[in-house]
């Protein structure tokens, strides 16, 4: 019985074979809209293609996507090309996309918006960037197919309106895989060459296909960093391409890029005669004012009294050389007094000066210091002789000089009462001189209490 269980890898490889060998599943023609698109960082793209429901997984490998010409995004409708296949590993089936195209919207025109949309976020159509034209070129490169339509119609237009101009023509191929590439070639080698004032690049008309060159980014980015001027001419005057709003300017046709890249030598000699007679104008009324002004001046007074007016001239300039003299003399003196006056300052505040009368200072400072400190010390001496004095009278030496004497009994007290001592004891006699070593033979007491 257990012979009759299959693993699951058996089980998905059989599933597998049934898969590859459905011819109904190895040519699936699919619509669905795109849901968990995501972009793989090695190229492969993986998403879901569903409708209102079900759902199928999808994958489309690097080496199909790369033909693309729109970048897939959640929410597209979307016709596909493809094959049912089983992914062995997670044991589900899912479509292997081959071709994928935008459903209901042509993938060229979906292309062409979100290049469109990347190149405006870049910046490559601000104004700013956007070069003037030369107003009188000298040459003019033209960027175009050498056997095409426009190129004639360019070369005419030119050498009709401003037959001076030099016009060389830089072949490149307009339409085909290659195309891009060559144009993009040549504005780069025109602006490496340092010759041309202004470049023409574009083509005849034709369907979106045919002008897609002018749709491409390279074409786009080469226009952009061109430092010569670009005038876009493709198709007709209701096509735009890319390149369109890249370039400095956008003529309609070919014809009209023409007509926008040099002037007419009919206008300008129009232009040329408006200015002669402009100019002859001019100069008849600057003549006849210069000779109406001469008229003034010979008229005036200085013509016809030169010298009169040469002595009042005179007279006035002596009183202007006075008048200079006058203030130039009081200025000089004004000077002169605020250098005295500064002078004097400067010398008040020399150094030597501060310092000298810092020392007289400083010597009538220690004068007035010992005057004082003698002054303090004379009063200090007689305080101290004073004090001297009166402890002299309260010294019990001086008593003793007198005649006194101080009794001490044998232990070095003072006696100051016959109480203290009795009869045989011996005392101690201070004297001025010396001490007496004496015993009390008697004691007697007085009515006023003192006592020997």
């Amino acid at each position: 019985m257990e012979n009759n269980y299959l693993t699951v890898t058996a089980l998905t490889k059989y599933i597998k074979r049934k898969f590859e060998t459905d011819p109904h599943l190895k040519h699936i023609w699919l619509k669905g809209e795109i849901s968990n698109f995501k972009h793989h960082s090695r190229g492969h793209m993986y998403l879901t293609i569903k409708d209102d429901h079900a759902r199928i997984q999808a994958v489309m490998f690097a080496g199909n996507n790369r033909r693309l010409k729109f970048r897939p995004e959640n929410g597209m409708n979307v016709l596909i090309k493809g094959e049912v296949g089983v992914f062995e590993q997670f044991g589900q089936y899912q479509l292997y996309i081959q071709q994928m195209e935008p459903d209901g919207l042509g993938s060229l025109y979906l292309a062409y918006e979100q290049l469109k949309e990347k190149l405006h976020k870049l910046g490559y159509f601000d104004e700013r960037h956007k070069k003037e034209l030369p107003a009188y070129p000298r040459h003019i490169g033209v960027i175009t197919s050498p056997t095409g339509a426009a190129v004639r119609d360019i070369l005419t237009t030119i050498k009709r309106r401003y037959p001076i101009a030099r016009t060389t023509v830089i072949p490149v191929l307009v339409q085909g895989p290659n195309a891009p590439q060559s144009i993009a070639d040549a504005i780069k080698k025109a602006n490496e060459t340092k010759l041309f004032d202004v470049l023409i690049a574009g083509r005849g008309g034709g369907s979106i296909e045919e002008l897609w060159s002018f749709n491409e980014e390279i074409v786009a980015s080469a226009i952009f960093q061109s430092a010569i001027p670009i005038i876009s001419a493709v198709g007709h005057e209701t096509d735009t391409t890319i390149t369109d709003y890249v370039a400095d300017v956008r003529a309609p046709t070919p014809t009209g890029a023409a007509e926008i890249v040099v002037p007419s030598q009919l206008e300008l000699a129009e232009k040329l005669d408006n200015l002669e007679r402009y100019l002859a104008k001019m100069m008849t009324q600057y003549a006849t004012s210069a000779q109406q002004h001469l008229n003034r001046l010979k008229q005036s007074y200085a013509f016809r009294y030169p010298e009169q007016l040469m002595k009042q001239k005179e007279q006035e300039l002596d009183r202007h050389v006075d008048r200079l003299e006058k203030t130039a003399s009081m200025e000089l003196r004004m000077k002169r007094d605020a250098f005295q006056q500064l002078t004097t300052r400067l010398a008040a505040l020399h150094p030597q000066r501060q310092m000298d009368h810092a020392r007289r200072d400083l010597k009538q400072y220690n004068k007035q210091l010992g005057d004082l400190m003698n002054g303090h010390l004379e009063k200090s001496a007689d305080r101290l002789q004073t004090a001297i004095g009166k402890l002299s009278l309260l010294n019990p030496l001086e008593t003793m000089k007198r005649g006194y004497a101080i009794l001490y009994n044998p232990t070095g007290e003072l006696l100051k009462s016959v109480d203290y001592v009795s009869v045989k004891d011996h005392v101690t006699v201070k004297l001025a001189d010396g001490l007496l070593d004496c015993q009390v033979m008697d004691k007697k007491e007085e009515s006023n209490g003192a006592g020997e």
